[in-house]
């Protein structure tokens, strides 16, 4: 059975889904089957691997309201390795249509169980909210992945999020575990950043993730792309960063035997 990882933090702009398309592409290029699940009605991970969300057919929308079958709607991207289940602006309206629903917090979780044997790791991009279809991903997610970006205001809303996870722990989903706390938008020069990731380890303490993603022009660019950095710069600061993440995970996670380690350093 693949785990499911939910990328989560109310707060926008912190790189939930720059995570999210990264951290997918880099687990797929080390051979591991991974799907990503647009759970954001911005649509930005679908927009971000080169589909227009317009163009969509079927969405996750569909999988959480009408219960269409989710591996019918599985979309294959240009990377070996990586699908895609899409978003579409109609999920803004998914929230409301749910209040009524039978199970509603479980929605998600419903039209993962049946394909979760597929992969090895399934991906949520959550929206920059603590909303209904938030709750849904975390219910429906074995840990979550905290994005903070390494900036004033930082720590801002983290602890709400926190008490959600808390609350979902306790009610929805007792498996659901901290992956970890992710800082990103990392600059070595400026003194802010490095207050920021003293503070938030110096809290936080083993549940901050050894790699930092920095800052990184190639992270910028890559998504107007289409693409993963890693697709358009390997060598960048930022894919080697999210390489070095998506090896964490997988260290963490009982995936690496010295043979794969060995494969993974050598690329």
């Amino acid at each position: 059975m693949g785990k499911v990882i939910a990328i989560a933090n109310q707060k926008g702009g912190v790189g939930k889904t720059t995570t999210a398309i990264n951290l997918a592409a880099s687990l797929a290029a080390l051979e591991f089957r991974t799907l990503i699940i647009d759970a954001d009605p911005q649509a930005n991970s679908t927009s971000g691997l080169g589909f227009n969300p317009q163009d969509m057919e079927n969405s996750i929308y569909e999988c959480m309201i009408e219960q269409v079958e989710t591996a019918s709607i599985i979309i294959e991207t240009d990377f070996p390795n990586l699908h895609l289940i899409p978003s579409h602006i109609d999920l803004v309206g998914a929230e409301i249509e749910m209040i009524n629903l039978k199970d509603r917090e479980h929605r998600m979780k419903l039209a993962v169980a049946g394909i979760k044997d597929l992969y090895d790791f399934i991906i949520i991009d959550c929206s920059p909210s603590l909303g209904l279809i938030t709750i849904n991903s975390l219910t429906a997610a074995d840990s979550v992945i905290i994005p903070v970006q390494c900036e004033y205001f930082a720590l801002e809303g983290l602890g709400k999020l926190l008490n959600t996870i808390t609350i979902i722990q306790s009610r929805l989903n007792t498996d659901l575990i901290i992956e970890g706390i992710l800082l990103t938008m990392y600059d070595l020069r400026l003194r802010l950043s490095n207050q920021v990731v003293n503070e938030v380890t110096n809290h936080f303490q083993s549940l901050v993730f050894n790699t930092i993603i920095p800052r990184n022009v190639r992270i910028s660019e890559a998504p107007s792309y289409g693409i993963p950095v890693m697709a358009q710069d390997a060598e960048s600061k930022g894919a080697v960063s999210y390489l070095n993440l998506a090896r964490e995970i997988l260290e963490k996670n009982g995936h690496f035997s010295a043979d794969n380690q060995m494969g993974v350093n050598g690329h």
